[in-house]
């Protein structure tokens, strides 16, 4: 007798062998250990060679403590720029434009260091705020031109100590430093 399936049930049938036969590995069968036989070595990666064996550190020697970074040293000034004598640098800025502009800090009073500045540059200066603000003192080193630069070559002196602060922050790393005046300076002449 012969059965004739309908063309569907055929594909169906043959797709589901194939699928199947997909699923087994093309490849040799794995092999698996008889009962009572004792598994092959496992195969293990090359390893580095042994490096040689150094003598134990000494027991009593504590480890020494992490270098304290310093403050960052002053990058030189162009010539012709005075510098308060007690400030210490802090960082220098790019202002864009070609320029930088540095920042120093000290602990010498607004008034004393506005008063080394104007026998310095042989000028009084600005006053840049009013009351209520901190005060602030500007004294220009050259003309400001639009053009090519961001800001006025200029020394500006700030009170940091103004309506009871403690002062100016600077941290590096972990050590943290106040400061009552900070001095920027902005060079006439680009470095």
């Amino acid at each position: 007798m012969i059965f004739r399936l309908p063309l569907a049930a055929v594909l169906l049938v043959s797709g589901a062998t194939l699928v199947a036969a997909g699923q087994q590995s093309p490849a040799q069968p794995v092999p698996r250990p008889f009962p009572g036989a004792t598994p092959p070595p496992a195969t293990t990666t090359p390893s580095k060679p042994a490096e040689p064996s150094r003598p134990p550190a000494s027991q009593t020697s504590a480890p020494a403590p992490p270098p304290v970074s310093p403050a960052p040293a002053a990058e030189p000034l162009p010539p012709g720029v005075p510098v308060y004598p007690a400030a210490e640098f802090l960082e220098a800025v790019d202002a864009g434009r070609g320029q930088k502009y540095y920042l120093f800090g000290t602990n010498a009073s607004y008034v004393e260091t506005v008063t080394f500045y104007k026998t310095q540059l042989k000028a009084s200066g600005r006053e840049l705020s009013k009351m209520p603000a901190p005060p602030m003192q500007q004294f220009d080193l050259g003309r400001f031109q639009e053009e090519s630069m961001a800001y006025p070559p200029s020394v500006v002196v700030k009170d940091y100590t103004w309506n009871g602060s403690e002062g100016y922050l600077f941290v590096v790393g972990v050590q943290e430093k106040r400061y009552k005046t900070i001095i920027q300076i902005v060079p006439a002449t680009a470095k």
